[in-house]
């Protein structure tokens, strides 16, 4: 972006230089009396998809979100010579088109008026040659190969795009069925050209599906978002590109809203009013998500200019519009900018937001891209939050090919598309929740900077922390047996474990694992354990359960989702044979030590139709995993375990997820 700068000898020619440029005002409201609308009646001015978010998180309907006091508008819209532009009712304001002096003192003679401002020159033809419009991207795209990956994930990404996503360890998400599918979107950008176009294929699925569920160009002021910028389109492909083996996105299932904002003939803070407004369409639409790759700093008239104090979260219409989004339950991301190899190297608005994600660049190698923009807000606040790949990323190219290009831009977006999956899963927690989920699994947490903020986030760590705060656990004490009850959220290929610690004991130790209930879509599921204690045991035991999330070896991930404590005050005394005793089952291991394979004996008096078999390594991992099953008496099962290491093992039996014994195996 160039910035204009003038040399002016005279303070009165300046200001009729000045007021001869500005030709687009904003008119500020005292008030909104006499409104038609109601706090008590929202569903008039907002849908129900955002009133719902409103109730589940929390959030009061208020003043903000009635709309501006419609004879207000009227009556400046009547005003002669004068084209209305836009109403942001979180400003109470509107914008207006204006050459005429005397329409201005007409305005402000009105008593509802508060003030009258310039805030831009009149709007250029759209071929105007005005280069200044501020899209944080940084270099020229390249072609990009499409070498298909395949893999057992339910996306095939393509090499590239999959580097992309798995520095995140965001295929996971989508492994657990996080895809994006309940959430809205919305894109503010500077147009969206060629969305529609059948041979842009990164589009293709969505249109089909009709996931574009609402445009609007606040520029034109019509539905159409196709015909001006491409910048939103290159933007909006890492979300919702869906070209198996290619390019496929970070939340391809979910819908959105395409908001042209961006004023491509020119610079002015008009168009930060316009992204208020677009702001203000999304939360009506009730998205869930706000991704913007906009920043502005400088302008074509340099007495409008920003400042780095400006950049304190709290100065400009389009930080204060930001965070005005968030309050109302939205997840707002923004591009930090593309300037931190500059003399103005610092971040742009509206990523200076206290409850904004801005969002810097990386490489797939995650280092910091050189022109990614640094904090701190001039607040002090940590900035930028998050980092994504922009250095260069995968996108759609206004060639309708697909290729990379560098930029703050397109990292946002790959940002926002993880953040909407992983919020997905967890829409119990609200908008702020994430975010906090997101600074914590990121690799600077610890010891954020102001160049790479809190860093790089891991969704699955995220991941497993919002479980763990989702999860509960209770448990109870009936004779010798104890009952543990816990709810989380999982998926059929994750697992549990169970531990206890009784009040002799220093450590914990397993007593039983439970396999999820059916299903390849995250859900919350319901959970109970048995374990029975010795014939006399008394004082408190506890009882931990540990979620992996994440069962192959390699990769395996897992936490401690909750605790629970039960006291037995009383010597418990054993009453008839229980369900599983423990005296008349057993488990033989033959050879042992073994070699290549063992034969495990297994001796019950009832039949088990279902019989888990297990081999668990010293650190608590789970190596192998047989499924069986056996008459009554005695059943003989030789297993293979000629690809595990040397060492120490333990293998435990289970009749479903009750435990019958457990041996040690020697692997030689």
């Amino acid at each position: 972006m160039k910035k204009i700068l003038y040399v002016l000898i005279l303070s009165g020619i300046f200001s009729t230089e000045l007021q001869a440029q500005l030709n687009r005002y904003i008119v500020r409201f005292k008030d909104k009396n006499g409104t038609p609308f109601s706090l008590s009646s929202p569903l008039a001015y907002l849908s129900q998809r955002a009133i719902d978010r409103r109730t589940r998180y929390g959030i009061a309907i208020d003043s903000t979100d009635l709309p501006c006091t419609p004879s207000y508008v009227t009556q400046v819209k009547n005003v002669a010579n004068v084209t209305l532009l836009n109403v942001s009712k979180w400003f109470n304001a509107v914008t207006i088109q204006t050459t005429d002096a005397n329409a201005i003192t007409t305005i402000n003679g009105f008593a509802f008026v508060q003030s009258t401002s310039g805030i831009a020159a009149r709007m250029m033809d759209q071929q105007g040659n005005s280069n200044n419009t501020k899209i944080e991207d940084n270099s020229p795209a390249n072609d990009q190969g499409s070498t298909a990956r395949t893999s057992s994930d339910f996306f095939n990404y393509g090499a590239t795009p999959f580097a992309e996503i798995h520095l995140h360890n965001g295929e996971f998400l989508h492994n657990i069925g996080l895809r994006g599918q309940t959430m809205l979107v919305s894109v503010l950008d500077n147009g969206f050209n060629n969305y529609l176009n059948p041979n842009f294929n990164s589009f293709d699925s969505a249109n089909a599906n009709g996931q574009i569920i609402d445009t609007w160009d606040f520029v034109a002021r019509n539905a159409v978002v196709s015909d001006d910028g491409s910048h939103g389109m290159s933007c909006f492909s890492t979300i919702v590109s869906n070209i198996p083996g290619q390019f496929v996105g970070m939340a391809p299932y979910a819908k959105f809203g395409l908001y042209q904002t961006e004023d491509n003939a020119s610079e002015y803070p008009v168009e930060e009013f316009n992204w208020s407004c677009g702001a203000e369409r999304a939360d009506s639409a009730g998205s869930d998500v706000i991704t913007t790759s906009l920043g502005y700093t400088t302008f074509d008239t340099a007495s409008l200019d920003h400042t780095y104090a400006d950049m304190n979260g709290n100065t400009t219409i389009g930080a204060k519009a930001a965070d005005l989004a968030a309050k109302k339950g939205i997840l707002v991301f923004a591009a930090i900018g593309n300037d931190g190899g500059n003399s103005w190297n610092f971040l742009s608005t509206p990523s200076d937001g206290d409850s904004v994600i801005a969002v810097g660049a990386v490489s797939t190698a995650n280092v910091i891209a050189g022109f990614s923009s640094w904090g701190p807000s001039s607040g002090g606040q940590v900035k930028p939050d998050l980092l994504s790949i922009g250095a260069p990323g995968v996108i759609e190219s206004s060639a309708g090919t697909v290729t990379t290009g560098s930029g703050t831009s397109f990292a946002t977006p790959k940002m926002a598309g993880l953040g909407t999956c992983l919020w997905q899963g967890f829409p119990e927690f609200n908008n702020i929740k994430i975010r906090s989920a997101l600074w914590a699994a990121s690799d600077s947490a610890t010891t954020p900077g102001n160049h790479r903020g809190y860093g790089l986030p891991n969704m699955k760590k995220a991941f497993l922390s919002l479980v763990t705060d989702f999860a509960t656990s209770s448990s109870s004490v009936s004779g010798c047996r104890v009952t543990v009850n816990w709810t989380s959220k999982d998926v059929r290929a994750m697992n549990y474990e169970i531990e206890r610690k009784g009040p002799a004991d220093i450590n914990y130790a397993i007593v039983g694992s439970v396999n999820p209930q059916t299903g390849t879509i995250l859900a919350i599921h319901n959970y109970q354990f048995n374990n029975d204690l010795s014939s006399g045991s008394t004082g408190v035991y506890s009882y931990r359960v540990r979620q992996i999330v994440d069962t192959v070896e390699l990769t395996l991930t897992a936490g401690y989702i909750d605790t629970t404590n039960v006291t037995v005050s009383s010597p418990c005394i054993v009453t008839g044979i229980n369900p599983i005793d423990p005296n008349s089952k057993k488990i033989t291991i033959i050879p042992n030590p073994a070699y290549a394979q063992f034969t495990l004996k297994v001796e019950t008096p009832n039949p088990i139709a279902n019989l888990n078999i297990q081999i668990i390594d010293m650190k608590g991992r789970i190596v192998s995993k047989f499924n069986k099953s056996k008459p009554a008496g005695v059943a003989n099962f030789d297993l293979l375990i000629s690809r595990l290491a040397k060492g120490k093992y333990v293998v435990s039996v289970y009749d479903g997820n009750q435990l019958i014994a457990s041996k040690e195996l020697i692997k030689l």
